[in-house]
Order: C-alpha cells, then sequence, then structure tokens
C-alpha cells in the first residue's frame, strides 16, 4: 500500500475528485435558469466531498472529530444522488451518464463508511 501523506493520497478523495469534475463539465449544460438552483447545488454538494475529506483528514488523531467530518462527506455525497436524481427526471443528463456517476457516488460513499466503521486504521 503506498504511503498516504495527505488527503490527495487517499483513493475515495481521488474519486470524489474526479466525479466533482465530471458533474462540474455535465452541469454546464444544464438550462441557465437552473444556474442558482440546481446547478449550483450540484456542484456545491459534489464539491463539499471533497472539502470535507481534507477537514477530515487533518482531524484522524481526534476519532470523534475524524468520524464527524466523514460523517459530513457522506451526507454529501448522498445529497448529490439527490441532485443527479432530479438531473434525470428534468432531462438534463443522459440515462448513461446519470447511471455512471451514481454508480461512483455509491462506491465513494461505501468508502467512506468503511472509514467510518474503522476510524482507528486512518490515524496514521
Amino acid at each position: 500500500m503506498a504511503k498516504i501523506a495527505t488527503h490527495k493520497d487517499l483513493r475515495v478523495y481521488q474519486a470524489a475528485f474526479m466525479a466533482a469534475m465530471d458533474i462540474y463539465k455535465l452541469s454546464k449544460s444544464f438550462p441557465v435558469e437552473e444556474k442558482f438552483s440546481l446547478t449550483d447545488q450540484i456542484r456545491r454538494s459534489s464539491r463539499s466531498v471533497c472539502a470535507n475529506l481534507a477537514e477530515a483528514f487533518r482531524k484522524r488523531r481526534y476519532p470523534k472529530n475524524f468520524v464527524s467530518k466523514l460523517s459530513d462527506c457522506e451526507a454529501e455525497a448522498a445529497e448529490t444522488h439527490v441532485w443527479l436524481d432530479f438531473a434525470l427526471a428534468c432531462e438534463y443528463v443522459t440515462i448513461e451518464d446519470y447511471e455512471k456517476l451514481y454508480k461512483e457516488y455509491d462506491m465513494i460513499l461505501g468508502m467512506l463508511v468503511k472509514m467510518i466503521v474503522e476510524p482507528e486504521k486512518w490515524n496514521l
């Protein structure tokens, strides 16, 4: 296993960052009337997963704080699922793009839950 020196070395961070960038690119095509609603919300929640992971990594010596920030990540990833549901229902994304991103966030959620259940493994 490679040494984890910063939050950027975490596979979950890398996956969340790539997914957030995919959402950014995809949301560029959303209608202009969605700019301050769906577009803004899906970008914020997807990016927040990454930001909260960075904070969690810095708090890993304190298990309760670490788990709390990871729980925030989990909530933001779940929120991103909801915004993806809306994007599909409004026909702003294809079913293929929706399923790809939804699965990516399922994987991210799984990794976050594993970290939450075993916080002691991350006190490097």
